[in-house]
């Protein structure tokens, strides 16, 4: 199963928010919207990083509740993993394992295209065994 059929089934929908917003504002988003990590966009629009709630969480630790009037671009991650509707599920969990993050945005000829967390993921290759274990199960009643 590819990223496309993810986001064919969940919607492109991207939380976002801007990099000169603040912390609290994004805390808020984050609450409202139920969710862990928003998509945070330049004054263009452009992919400028990730703010999730483990940025959060050592903002907080490291500067205190000082943390919430500061700018989202203070604490974001900036270095971004990305994926792309063609990717395999396999290859989005491997590299989420590899760089420890639980949300990539899907990018597609360098637009947002959407975004897919390690709960999509996951949901989406329960739904891919299950179906191969119905196959299998219809190949082997028809045998019998």
């Amino acid at each position: 199963m590819r990223i496309a059929e993810i986001l064919h089934r969940k919607g492109s929908e991207v939380c976002k928010i801007g990099s000169l917003e603040s912390v609290e504002s994004a805390l808020k988003r984050l609450d409202e919207r139920r969710i862990g990590a928003l998509v945070v966009v330049d004054r263009w629009g452009t992919l400028a990083g990730m703010f999730s709630e483990r940025d959060v969480i050592r903002a907080l630790a490291r500067h205190g509740i000082g943390t919430l009037a500061a700018k989202v671009q203070e604490f974001m991650t900036p270095d971004v993993t990305t994926c792309a509707p063609d990717d395999r599920i396999d290859e989005v969990m491997a590299t989420m394992t590899a760089h420890r993050v639980r949300h990539l945005p899907v990018m597609e000829n360098g637009r947002l295209a959407g975004i897919v967390s390690i709960g999509d993921l996951v949901k989406a290759k329960l739904l891919e065994i299950e179906q191969e274990a119905n196959i299998l199960r219809e190949i082997t009643l028809s045998r019998l």
